[in-house]
């Protein structure tokens, strides 16, 4: 359960509409998902989460499929169930097939263990890989 209320569309304030419709055309949907529902309730942070995300998922030197996987990682390690639920839609959205999924899915893994592993024996890095 949310702790502020999702705001509908008649809800929204004059600034909080213009995000949303900047979301919307941006995605070319009319859907508007319950994360920018909860933070229209701070139209500061929302203009301001909004501008941010929407430039740096986009295309740039990395893949936006990519991106979008390594929100999935980021957001498995963070534990934001929400966040991988919605970067794993937009994964599957921009190409990412169910043998990709799987891969991500094991290197996550792969990447949780180890460093656990190695943050647990403190190992100290190579100088070999100090940059």
């Amino acid at each position: 359960m949310a702790t502020v209320p999702l705001l509908s569309d008649e809800a929204l304030s004059p600034r909080a509409k213009a995000v949303f419709d900047a979301i919307r055309a941006a995605r070319g949907t009319d859907y508007v998902n319950n994360f920018w529902r909860a933070l229209a309730h701070d139209v500061d942070a929302l203009e301001e989460t909004w501008g941010r995300l929407s430039v740096l998922m986009g295309p740039g030197a990395l893949d936006p499929l990519v991106k979008e996987m390594i929100y999935v990682a980021v957001s498995t390690a963070n534990g934001c169930s929400y966040c991988v639920h919605s970067h794993t839609a937009a994964a599957k959205a921009k190409g990412m097939s169910a043998e990709m999924h799987a891969e991500l899915v094991r290197v996550i893994g792969a990447a949780m263990m180890t460093n656990g592993m190695v943050t647990a024996l403190q190992v100290p890095v190579d100088e070999v890989f100090d940059v």
